[in-house]
């Protein structure tokens, strides 16, 4: 009965770690095993392997071994028990599973250190005050985590550890073993760490097109997904610089189509347009509705827009193209029809704009604004603008 309750434990314990596991895997191609001779009473430093791009959490095991000892389990081999650091962090349960069953009667104390130049300071005069963690209290085995959100000792940008040991035996050589198993996150393997991706965010929005946008943001990470997706970090940067422009170009083209992410961009270039429209700066609206035209996505208000900026830059043949196609969008836009007469009007087609003006006089271009007094208001801009007005009287006459 008490083995079947031990087996069931077991297996809920396996299910909760499963459910727990992080996306990542002990490597154990790249773990420190290291066995260290200390003389009586000396001071010595370990640099660790190099840890892999993508280290968030390290484990190590520091063992003192009586002459002849050997160890009874690997930390790797027992680390095989653990899908994730997660069953580690639980407290000190999980410290006391790693530790070796066996060690000696020595002691010693240790630090860690993230540079060589502080490691060396520690075999020279033993401070411990550029340390990342120290143990001061001597001890014949330890085992700890580490992990990149709560320890200096453990940044993005570490790719080496140095552990340093005093010997507290002063009469007789000491053997220390020291393991150290890195856990390695799978898409931070990858090389993408916080840095690389605000490079690419940033070189995106120097880009053409992100620049035409009054938010990119939606824009830059959609290449910055695709860039991660395609490469590592440290692939791509081995891209020489016209492929590097190419993958931009190709993923940007890819983003630009994405249909909320043009959604955003054509409402964007819209907005700046009208507010252009307002300043009374036609020609630097007319390249931005240009834009959501060759793109296939203006709506008959922008060629109503872009019409309107054409008559006020005295492009009447254009004006009365775009309006034109506008018509086939939409034939019941009143400020398209309304346009379309005032493009008439000012290109000496009086017979033609006075059929359309009389036409609509009655109706409202806008829910709130009459056929009427919207052509009044365009008439006064358009005497101020210089355009030919000799006939704005008559017009005006036929809506009486």
């Amino acid at each position: 009965m008490n083995f079947n309750k031990i087996v069931i434990l077991l297996l809920v314990g396996s299910f909760y770690n499963a459910l727990a596991q992080k996306d990542g895997f002990w490597d154990k191609d790249r773990a420190t095993t290291k066995e260290i001779i200390v003389k009586a009473g000396e001071r010595v430093t370990v640099k660790t392997e190099d840890l892999p791009v993508g280290t968030t959490e390290i484990v190590y095991r520091i063992t003192l071994l009586d002459e002849n000892q050997q160890m009874a389990n690997s930390l790797v081999s027992v680390l095989k028990a653990i899908p994730d650091p997660y069953g580690i962090g639980q407290g000190s349960a999980g410290a006391v599973f790693l530790m070796s069953k066996i060690s000696g009667d020595d002691k010693c104390t240790y630090a860690l250190f993230t540079s060589d130049a502080n490691a060396k300071k520690y075999v020279d005069n033993g401070k411990i005050n550029d340390a990342c963690f120290s143990q001061a209290d001597p001890l014949s085995k330890d085992a700890k985590r580490l992990s990149l959100d709560k320890s200096s000792c453990l940044t993005q940008n570490t790719t080496t550890i140095w552990f340093g040991f005093e010997s507290k035996n002063w009469l007789l050589k000491q053997k220390i073993v020291l393991e150290v198993v890195p856990w390695v996150d799978v898409k931070l393997n990858r090389g993408w760490n916080l840095d690389n991706k605000n490079e690419i965010i940033s070189l995106c929005k120097t880009s053409t097109m992100a620049q035409k946008m009054a938010n990119s943001d939606d824009f830059c990470v959609c290449i910055m997904d695709k860039i991660m997706k395609q490469y590592r970090y440290s692939e791509f940067q081995k891209l020489l610089s016209i492929e590097k422009t190419k993958v931009y170009k190709d993923f940007g083209n890819a983003c630009y189509n994405d249909a909320n992410i043009s959604k955003n961009v054509f409402n964007d270039l819209r907005t700046q347009a009208n507010t252009l429209i307002k300043l009374q700066k036609y020609n630097e609206a007319i390249p931005k509705l240009n834009t959501i035209i060759a793109s296939g996505k203006a709506t008959a208000l922008d060629y109503a827009s872009i019409g309107y900026s054409y008559i006020l830059t005295k492009q009447y043949a254009k004006a009365l193209k775009f309006l034109k196609e506008g018509e086939k969008l939409d034939d019941t836009e009143l400020l398209l029809k309304l346009y379309l007469a005032h493009t008439y009007l000012v290109s000496d087609d009086y017979s033609t704009a006075k059929s359309i003006y009389k036409k609509y006089q009655t109706q409202n271009v806008t829910d709130s604004l009459s056929w009427i007094d919207k052509t009044k208001q365009d008439f006064t801009l358009f005497q101020k603008a210089g355009l030919p007005s000799s006939d704005f009287d008559k017009v005006l006459k036929l809506f009486k």
